[in-house]
């Protein structure tokens, strides 16, 4: 196990192959209680002042990629703001704590990004409670498998779309006007937007609008001196494989047909958003980054 994120490692064995026993939660399930409980970086990340004095939103923040975001970002520097579902509350008072140990002010704003009320007073709440808005990061998601079309009901297709790309263009608008130059958005795509599992239609779908939603956005934005990049995962342990993201008896394969042969953990992800959101990427625009443990992509 490394260090830090800037310990030289093998990356076959920087973190553990792991082999998840079966298991299920009901959606959206608790980080906590999943065996292993994903490493969001909580004892490895090491802050450098890349973010001092930002201020981020995140979506999903209180576990898994989001959770691992927020941890990084307050010990870059930053204030951050988490939303999260009310019955997520201890998964984000863990993120919480660990924000305010970095020394920075942490805000929890819990309710249902399917609701487009909700979504703008999320940046209304951000802005209030921070002081302004400089990171907006779009990263919470909706995946529930289904082996067929047939049985792919209408409410959860529109539940994955709303989720995961009509939030994302809900907030990204509110929080446009509150945005500088040099602000930044970040949305999360996929690996599932380039090489698609049949059991995640509605939700491969959805990834790869975003991630067009991404580089068009990014265009339109560009010559106000707002940047907007994506970050693309591969295979990552968190909750959403045990809230029937993946086919429970699939688990303990889960990850292992990528080139490193493993999974990815989200504190691994976490570096890409830093450097998207940091002025070291001040040249990058319109880009998905790919954090999928070497699988090829267009």
């Amino acid at each position: 196990m490394a260090t830090d994120q800037y310990d030289f490692a093998d990356p076959r064995t920087r973190y553990r192959s792991i082999s998840p026993p079966v298991q299920h939660q009901t959606e959206p399930g608790l980080q906590s209680e999943m065996t292993p409980v994903p490493d969001l970086g909580e004892d490895t990340y090491r802050g450098s002042g890349r973010l001092q004095g930002r201020r981020a939103l995140i979506t999903g923040g209180d576990s898994g990629i989001g959770g691992a975001v927020a941890i990084a970002y307050a010990r870059e520097g930053a204030d951050v703001a988490i939303s999260y579902l009310p019955s997520e509350e201890s998964d984000a008072k863990h993120i919480v704590d660990l924000i305010e140990a970095a020394g920075r002010t942490a805000l929890a704003v819990p309710g249902d990004v399917r609701d487009s009320v909700y979504c703008r007073s999320l940046v209304a709440a951000t802005v209030e409670g921070l002081g302004g808005l400089d990171i907006v990061v779009s990263n919470a998601g909706k995946q529930v498998f289904v082996e067929r079309i047939e049985d792919l009901s209408d409410e959860q297709f529109a539940d994955t779309m709303h989720t995961n790309v009509f939030a994302a263009f809900w907030i990204v608008k509110a929080a446009v006007p509150h945005l500088a130059p040099g602000s930044t958005i970040i949305v999360t795509a996929s690996l599932e937007a380039y090489k698609q599992l049949p059991f995640l239609l509605d939700y491969a779908t959805t990834k790869g609008a975003i991630n067009t939603f991404s580089k068009a956005l990014a265009q339109q934005l560009a010559p106000r001196g707002i940047r907007v990049n994506a970050v693309a995962p591969g295979p990552t342990w968190t909750a959403l494989q045990v809230t029937d993201g993946f086919p429970p008896d699939m688990l303990p394969e889960y990850g292992k047909d990528s080139p490193l042969g493993r999974s990815g953990q989200p504190a691994e992800l976490a570096p890409a958003y830093v450097f998207l959101a940091s002025a070291e990427s001040s040249y990058v625009i319109g880009e998905t980054l790919n954090v999928n443990g070497g699988s090829p992509t267009p």
